[in-house]
């Protein structure tokens, strides 16, 4: 980082359900952080003054003014043109066409740096997790979706102005599940956890998953990845069965991608990863090789991820300084 009297970053997430802020300082160590709600707002005006308001605590935990700042790294779900910091849409926030570069530069005097939050995850595994020291990284993160970056020689693969690997909606099931996109077959509508969630469901109220069913397992808001692998722990075989084949399902799609970049390292974040991760990286795994090429089934390796809940925040600020400092092309 820099030497600059402005030596702080901070690094901001903008989720789905909270955002959260963290200052960093020279040595990378979180020295003041903030979490909110996401929603209990109406608009992009509020949320832009809810995002101030979040990192401005961050930044008096810290201890630290607004012109100790060197730059800010934010990581946003949903379409970015990452060049000019534009946040396409956000359809759970109702957003659309926010300059959100623009607005926060205005409010902080510093340069902001905006990227899709699963490159600043990965960015993030690739500085100080699961990836150090590798040259490629590929990073998949299935949620409610399936999100993927990749960061190839330290830098993050995208398009000229907007992100890219979408590996959740790779197809890997012609004329399969509808997915959210519109198009059938896709990873996430076969793979990703509301995928797992419906069929879960279904298992449950078949009676194939009594303690699933228990804890009402019909519900799809209440099937989160920690009840499914309560359930699994319970002796409902049929949820892990369900788990097993959307994990192999996941492996088809890395494997693909396998064939193109042949990563060195491939990292497993979210709350599936976490929750039950012999399970899932075993069967991720075991697919993954399945359909990789012969040359390329021992170059790659597969690990869960390393900073959970911070992986964003963190690799948004570290990408941020690596654009603003380093000369990076952002």
């Amino acid at each position: 980082m820099s030497k600059k009297k402005n030596r702080y970053v901070v690094g901001f997430d903008l989720g789905g359900t909270k955002m959260m802020a963290v200052v960093y300082d020279e040595a990378w160590k979180g020295c003041g952080r903030s979490r909110r709600k996401t929603k209990g707002f109406s608009g992009a005006v509020a949320g832009l003054e809810r995002i101030r308001e979040t990192i401005d605590r961050a930044l008096e935990e810290a201890g630290i003014e607004r012109d100790a700042l060197a730059g800010i790294g934010i990581g946003v779900p949903g379409p970015l043109d990452s060049e000019r910091g534009i946040l396409l849409e956000l359809p759970n926030l109702g957003w659309q066409n926010v300059a959100i570069k623009a607005e926060l530069e205005k409010v902080f005097k510093c340069q902001v740096v905006a990227s899709n939050d699963v490159d600043a995850g990965t960015y993030g595994e690739y500085r100080f997790g699961a990836g150090q020291g590798k040259r490629c990284v590929l990073g998949v993160f299935p949620g409610t979706g399936i999100g993927g970056g990749c960061v190839y020689d330290g830098v993050i693969i995208r398009g000229k102005a907007i992100s890219a690997m979408e590996i959740g909606h790779m197809c890997v099931l012609p004329n399969g599940p509808l997915c959210g996109c519109g198009r059938r077959g896709c990873l996430e509508a076969v793979a990703s956890r509301l995928a797992i969630a419906q069929a879960a469901a279904g298992a449950a109220y078949r009676g194939e998953a009594p303690y699933l069913q228990s804890v009402g397992g019909t519900d799809l808001t209440k099937v989160r990845s920690g009840v499914l692998a309560k359930a699994i722990a319970e002796g409902d075989t049929s949820v892990e069965v369900i788990v097993r084949r959307a994990a192999g399902w996941l492996g088809v799609g890395i494997g693909s991608v396998v064939n193109l970049l042949a990563p060195d390292v491939v990292v497993l974040g979210g709350g599936l990863v976490e929750a039950m991760p012999e399970i899932y990286l075993e069967a991720v795994e075991k697919s993954a090789r399945k359909h990789a090429m012969p040359a390329f089934h021992d170059v790659f390796e597969i690990k869960a991820a390393e900073l959970k809940d911070d992986s964003t925040a963190r690799g948004a600020a570290a990408w941020a300084d690596a654009v603003l400092q380093r000369g990076v092309t952002g």
